[in-house]
């Protein structure tokens, strides 16, 4: 193997706070070498991303950073920021997690790209310069990069604004690239993408990757080594087979338990991590993980563990230095019993129990014979598209829902999956709204009863039976009132004639929330204790419906676990009915009963969640489980993902034929007289002759 581009030693970061010091990064230790990507894994706070800026330079002038970054022959720690400009867009390339914060809007994107060549190459003329930003462009996927080089970033999908980030991280070919959560917030299909992307760019460039994520389905699918990271310090790190199949550190094998998984069915609850990672101020020397821990001893207690092989074969050093100052990478855990350790289990049982489910309330009763709790036929929904600031003119209609039928029985959860833009929010919010909406037809039946022709006192009323949970908890929550003010409110409202007090003790019983925190303000608890805190007050009027818009896509991966595991207890207990929004097709096999694949508008496939994950027939819904991430190296390898080009067609145009025609990979096999059907029929959808309750539209499938 070659030197290494990039060597970290020791590396120390902390930050004042008027709690104390906060030792944020506490000794990181790794090699990067050319085309090999490194993924630095673990929970919000565990200092991954304080790592990387350290290593760009990028941190405040308070922040205090120790330890050696040598970049080649090159000392980076002690430079000041113009030094480090000198290597920042250069040798260090760094693509962030939000390219709308990352990219100037008062500027093109070629003006930008142009500047991060022109600001290391002087002698590089502007029309060299932006012959190199259209290559850039071209290189990175961006359809017309001739024309779209001179588009303003608000004229570009979030998929293609990051597109545009890569571009310009690697304009002038870095040594070192490093990807900040560089796919979070986006649908699973521009994901792929992206992180093909990212493939390319550094084939092209030759640069070694650290890829930041908390997603262990992209890091099977990346990442050649793997350091997992746990309150500021590596607790694992070895090649990415070693990490996924032969685990050494309970919290890495809590990480791969919690993880639900969109290419396997499984009857079974996930197996969160309980409680939450500690604060770093004035840390005792003890083993971190240890209140988590379910197999922790006093051991752990008296002093914290560093780095050592789990071969007792293979000598180590302490955190994996020798004395000579070289890294030692191989296998290694920060565990006194990981010599215990064998197939994620100790002594022939597993570390992390699996959870009880209760008994099922609806068990035994066919679905044909539960109450339909929501019924919604021909839903429709549209937006004016007008022209004038003044005298405004309506010229078209964007149609956000466009003919959706779907019905919901007494203890189900039907999800509805498809990417930004295809309708899924607002056919949820105008379920809640009741029929209030401007511009909505069809009909929305709620128990029974008709919606959309109600009065205003009556369809308050009905409120009672269909409640909502955010994807925020915390923008969900009124930051000014206690929980009990929080969960009460729905009570009041609605006038509960019982004991208010007594009834919001026992709300947050049932949510596993303790009552004597009920005087404390949402500020004071962690991203799932304020999901529990919502779901709570949505128990509160005891709805037959909940509807979950995204409820964990904000967790960490191990909180996560834990609210689906609740979602899931809840409805068993209560015989509750889940309308269920998520992009994450992982949870929404784990989670669901029935799925609805929304395109456009428009329901392109339904059915049973087993079909529909196991034998997908629409073309579009085999591109979006092509392109979920699967937390299995060995599958990662061998899996042929069905890529989508282009973005969603105008939601303007109601004109016959298949909308997802353009980007359909089945169109481009068909003969001219199939394509003109495709060009001519809408699709509808239609269902299976193998007498299962699975439907698609698609005329060729």
């Amino acid at each position: 193997m070659t030197d290494p581009i990039l060597s970290v030693r020791d590396l120390h970061v902390s930050f004042p706070s008027e709690a104390g010091l906060v030792e944020a990064v506490r000794g990181v230790n790794f090699d990067l070498y050319p085309k090999r990507t490194l993924c630095i894994v673990g929970e919000s706070g565990s200092g991954k991303s304080v790592s990387s800026l350290a290593i760009m330079g990028l941190l405040p002038s308070y922040a205090k950073i120790t330890g050696s970054v040598r970049l080649g022959e090159e000392e980076l720690l002690g430079k000041g920021d113009v030094e480090m400009s000198e290597f920042r867009g250069k040798d260090l390339g760094m693509i962030f997690q939000d390219p709308l914060s990352a990219l100037t809007p008062v500027f093109d994107v070629g003006t930008q790209i142009v500047e991060a060549l022109q600001a290391h190459d002087k002698a590089l003329s502007s029309k060299a310069a932006w012959e190199r930003a259209v290559e850039l462009l071209d290189l990175v996927g961006i359809p017309n990069p001739q024309r779209r080089v001179k588009a303003f970033p608000h004229e570009f999908s979030g998929g293609m604004r990051q597109r545009v980030v890569i571009a310009q991280a690697i304009a002038n070919n870095p040594r070192v690239l490093i990807a900040d959560e560089p796919t979070t917030a986006l649908d699973v299909t521009i994901q792929a993408q992206i992180l093909d992307v990212i493939d390319v760019a550094q084939q092209e460039t030759g640069a070694g990757v650290i890829m930041i994520t908390h997603d262990m389905g992209v890091v099977a699918g990346v990442a050649d080594d793997v350091i997992v990271m746990y309150a500021g310090k590596p607790v694992e790190v070895g090649t990415v087979d070693e990490v996924f199949y032969e685990p050494h550190m309970p919290y890495t094998i809590g990480l791969l338990g919690s993880i639900p998984r969109a290419d396997q069915t499984s009857d079974e609850p996930l197996v969160p991590i309980t409680g939450n990672p500690p604060t770093v101020i004035d840390f005792p020397d003890i083993c971190p993980f240890s209140e988590r821990c379910p197999v922790a001893t006093d051991a752990c207690l008296k002093a914290e563990p560093s780095l050592e092989s789990t071969d007792p074969l293979v000598p180590t050093q302490k955190d994996g230095i020798d004395p000579s100052g070289e890294l030692v990478f191989v296998h290694s855990a920060a565990c006194v019993r990981s010599h215990e350790i064998e197939g994620r289990m100790i002594g022939g049982e597993a570390l992390f129990p699996v959870p009880e489910r209760p008994a099922d309330a609806m068990g035994g009763i066919p679905r044909e014979e539960r109450r339909v709790v929501l019924d919604v036929k021909d839903l429709v929904k549209t937006f004016p598209l007008v022209k004038g600031a003044v005298l405004k003119r309506r010229i078209g209609s964007v149609y956000a829902v466009n003919g959706v039928d779907f019905e919901l029985r007494a203890g189900e959860t039907l999800a509805i999956v498809g990417e930004s833009g295809s309708g899924k929010s607002t056919t949820l919010l105008e379920i809640m709204d009741l029929g209030m909406g401007k511009n909505l037809h069809g009909s929305i039946v709620v128990d029974g009863t008709e919606v959309t022709g109600l009065g205003r006192s009556s369809r308050r009323s009905m409120r009672r039976k269909i409640q909502m949970v955010f994807q925020d908890p915390m923008g969900a929550l009124d930051p000014r009132l206690t929980v009990k003010d929080v969960i009460a409110e729905p009570l009041k409202s609605f006038g509960y004639e019982g004991d208010v007090n007594e009834r919001v003790g026992e709300l947050m019983d049932l949510v596993g929330l303790k009552p004597e925190q009920k005087d404390r303000f949402p500020g004071a608890f962690s991203g799932g204790q304020r999901q529990r805190i919502g779901l709570a007050r949505a128990l509160a009027t005891n709805p037959d419906i909940i509807v979950l818009d995204e409820p964990v896509s904000a967790l960490d991966v191990s909180i996560q676990a834990d609210v689906i595991n609740l979602l899931e207890e809840l409805k068993l207990k209560l015989g509750l009915s889940y309308l269920f929004v998520a992009h994450d097709l992982s949870v929404i096999r784990h989670t669901s009963d029935r799925v609805a694949v929304m395109y456009l508008g428009k329901f392109v496939e339904t059915g049973d969640v087993e079909h529909v994950f196991d034998n997908p027939q629409h073309p579009y819904t085999q591109a979006l489980l092509s392109a979920v991430p699967i937390p299995d190296p060995d599958v990662e390898r061998n899996r042929k993902r069905v890529v989508l080009k282009g973005d969603l067609p105008s939601p303007t145009d109601d004109s016959p034929g298949c909308a997802f025609r353009s980007r359909c990979p089945l169109y481009l096999t068909l003969s001219d007289e199939q394509r003109r059907r495709c060009d001519g029929e809408t699709p509808m959808l239609v269902a299976s002759d193998q007498g299962v309750d699975h439907a698609n539209a698609c005329h060729y499938r």
